[in-house]
Formats: C-alpha cells, sequence, structure tokens
C-alpha cells in the first residue's frame, strides 16, 4: 500500500524535523535533569503517546481543524505552554530535594507517564507537522488514505521514541555524574526548572505559521 519509496522520504523528514531542539527535545532533557534517567524515559514514552494521538486525530481528519482555525492553534499553543511553565515551577521550587528523586517511588512514573502526554500532545511543532506535512505523503490513488495516514504517524512516533530516549539516557546519565554534590544537583536541578519555564515561554510567543 505505501511504497519504500515513500516511506524512506517521509522517515527522513521525520528525522529532520524530531533533531530539530522543540519542547519535546527540552522537556526530555529538563525532566532528565530536574529528576533523572527513569523520569525522563517515562517522559518519553508518554510523549510518544500523546503524538500517536495526534497522528490519530490527523488520520481521522481533526488535525486539519487546529492548523487551519487560528483561535484552537492558539488554545492548544496556551495549554502546553502553561502546563510547560507550571512544570518547571515545580522543579525549581524541588530542586533542594533533588537527591530523595533518584529513587522515585512509582507514582512518580505516573505522573511523568501523564506529563509526557500533555506536552505531546499540545505540542505545536508536532501539531503542525502532522496537519500540514504528513498529509503531502499520501497518495490517494492507492486508497485507504486514514491508514496510510495512521502507517505515517506511527513511523513518526517510533523515530521520536528513539531519538528522544536518547536525549534522555545522555543528560540523565550527566545529571548522576553532578548528583555526587548535593550543591552541583541543585543547580542542575535548578538549570531543568529554568528550562521548562523558558520552553513555556517560548511555545507561548511562537506564532502561527499560514
Amino acid at each position: 500500500m505505501i511504497s519504500l519509496g515513500q516511506l524512506l522520504a517521509f522517515s527522513a523528514m521525520a528525522v529532520a524535523i524530531i533533531l530539530v531542539p522543540g519542547p519535546t527535545i527540552l522537556f526530555v532533557v529538563g525532566r532528565a535533569l530536574a529528576q533523572g534517567r527513569r523520569a525522563a524515559l517515562t517522559s518519553v514514552v508518554g510523549n510518544t503517546l500523546g503524538a500517536l494521538t495526534l497522528s490519530t486525530a490527523v488520520a481521522l481528519g481533526v488535525g486539519s481543524v487546529v492548523a487551519r482555525s487560528a483561535p484552537v492553534f492558539v488554545a492548544v499553543k496556551l495549554v502546553g505552554a502553561a502546563y510547560l511553565i507550571y512544570l518547571g515551577v515545580q522543579a525549581f521550587r524541588h530542586r533542594r530535594s533533588l537527591r530523595e528523586a533518584l529513587g522515585a517511588p512509582v507514582e512518580r512514573r505516573g505522573r511523568a507517564l501523564r506529563q509526557g502526554f500533555v506536552v505531546g500532545l499540545t505540542n505545536p511543532k508536532t501539531t503542525v507537522f502532522f496537519a500540514a506535512v504528513l498529509p503531502q505523503f499520501v497518495v490517494p490513488e492507492q486508497g485507504r488514505v486514514p491508514v496510510q495516514m495512521m502507517v505515517f504517524g506511527l513511523v513518526f512516533c517510533a523515530i521520536a521514541l528513539l531519538c528522544d530516549s536518547m536525549w534522555g539516557v545522555a543528560a540523565g546519565t550527566a545529571r548522576e555524574w553532578f548528583a555526587r554534590s548535593p550543591r552541583r544537583l541543585s543547580a542542575v536541578g535548578g538549570t531543568g526548572g529554568m528550562m521548562m519555564i523558558g520552553l513555556g515561554v517560548t511555545v507561548a510567543a511562537t506564532g502561527r505559521k499560514d
């Protein structure tokens, strides 16, 4: 149904988009610095589930509404920005108790998963990519357009899961090195929180590209 050439072309475009630092990468790095590798990887999984939900919405035609409606786009963007700022403030406030977070209990994983899901679901860059770029690789003549779009969405999510996990592992490893000193760990946790706050502000200030 989908040719190898289509998949390769789409994958190349997806990698280029995913590797550009944006809400997802900065969120994962910030979460890794604030709470460690495990929380970061759990956030990656949640983020991927959010992106998968977006791709499903696009396949069903909902994504085009977000892309074409300025009010809806702004609403989605502001929700994501506000959530990022909230998470950043929380991470900054609790930066002095990060040593305990190295052994985060199971319930923290659930929160990290939900947080990642919200960020993935409200990521403006991913929304625009799914709504404006993904459909360009679909060939109507081949039939089953929604299925084609779902396949491309799954490919994108698989690539994102791999790339984002690498960022999480790298940042988490660096954070564990800093953890040898409570003062340095506090500074790193505060940096992670400030990164998320800055990211939230950036997302809120990003204009809609028509």
